[in-house]
């Protein structure tokens, strides 16, 4: 079965199309890595209330949520702390493994505070806002995101 995906672009620029949103296509274009398919997609501007609305808005009303943007440590970086409240069991690893393998190339990912967390019935990644590191990622992550997925359906597989 494929995994039922919301993708939200977390930029002020992006949202009043002051830039062209990159970061969003290309989580797209990695969906079928996850065996996934796209049922919404949004652009939200950095505000707690709304990227915290859109995530409500979605849980348990898909299998995976991807969001882009607003991980650093900027001030308008705040969606770690949108996401925060609706985690009810935090993976650390997913955050870990994005940060190490975007050391190799890029030592500054250290800061970034790309994470993943399950709500309910439904995964949340929060990716950085470049694409290439978007796209990156979820080819690293593909496999946990697909494994997850499908336990949090309660399809049972090997550990």
């Amino acid at each position: 079965m494929a995994n039922r995906a919301v993708v939200l672009t977390i930029s002020d620029s992006r949202a009043t199309a002051m830039d062209a949103d990159r970061s969003g296509p290309a989580v797209i274009e990695r969906l079928p890595l996850l065996d996934a398919i796209l049922i919404h997609r949004e652009i939200i501007p950095d505000e707690i209330d709304r990227i915290r609305a859109a995530l409500r808005t979605w849980v348990a009303r898909c299998d995976l949520i991807i969001t882009s943007g607003g991980t650093g440590v900027a001030e308008r970086d705040v969606t770690p702390e949108a996401v925060a409240p609706l985690i009810e069991r935090h993976l650390p690893g997913f955050g870990e493994l994005m940060r190490v393998r975007a050391f190799e190339r890029l030592p500054l990912s250290v800061v970034s505070r790309s994470g993943a967390g399950i709500s309910g019935k439904t995964l949340i990644i929060w990716l950085p806002g470049a694409a290439k590191a978007c796209q990156e990622c979820l080819e690293w992550l593909a496999p946990a995101i697909q494994h997850t997925c499908a336990l949090l359906r309660g399809e049972r597989g090997g550990h």
